[in-house]
């Protein structure tokens, strides 16, 4: 994302984490509610044939500002599963894939997650960079990686996001 000021593109409201809005994406992550019970997450990271799992801790800078998305990316073959740790809030943003495989921008979705829940990807999900707020943070990240085509990025018409201070 980048913090130039906003002069042309899309408008993308933000919203809260809407479990039925982000089905079709993927899932956002809880954790148990009760103290012994566990949240499973191998349906999310079954084996890719070829592939090996990958898994890494990150750090993000926070996002000051406006703030304008222009580009996307997409994992063909595997999840990707993103689970914060130390994070207040964080920005997910999801398209839909067009009929040429190119993320569907007019049907964008931006959500404004706690730091208390994680975030899983489907297969091929177009989505933006993880973009923290409020402070620095870092995500446990997961995913199969082996094929020339693991990671595939697309230039977007321009979505400047909503102010997260009001979500």
């Amino acid at each position: 994302m980048t913090l130039d000021s906003p002069l042309s593109g899309m408008s993308l409201p933000l919203q809260a984490p809407d479990r039925t809005a982000f089905k079709a994406f993927g899932a956002f992550l809880a954790p148990p509610e009760q103290p012994g019970e566990r949240a499973r997450l191998e349906a999310w990271l079954r084996p890719v044939e070829g592939c090996t799992l990958h898994t890494h801790l990150n750090r993000v800078a926070p996002v000051r500002g406006p703030m304008r998305l222009e580009q996307m990316e997409c994992h063909l073959h595997s999840a990707q599963v993103f689970l914060p740790i130390g994070v207040s809030r964080y920005v997910v943003v999801v398209a839909p894939r067009a009929a040429g495989g190119e993320p569907d921008v007019a049907q964008a979705r931006g959500f404004v997650v706690p730091g208390t829940m994680g975030v899983a990807y489907h297969p091929g999900t177009w989505h933006a960079g993880i973009s923290v707020l409020d402070a620095e943070g870092s995500f446990f990240v997961a995913m199969w990686r082996g094929r020339a085509d693991d990671d595939v990025f697309a230039r977007i018409p321009v979505l400047n996001l909503a102010d997260p201070a009001h979500v």
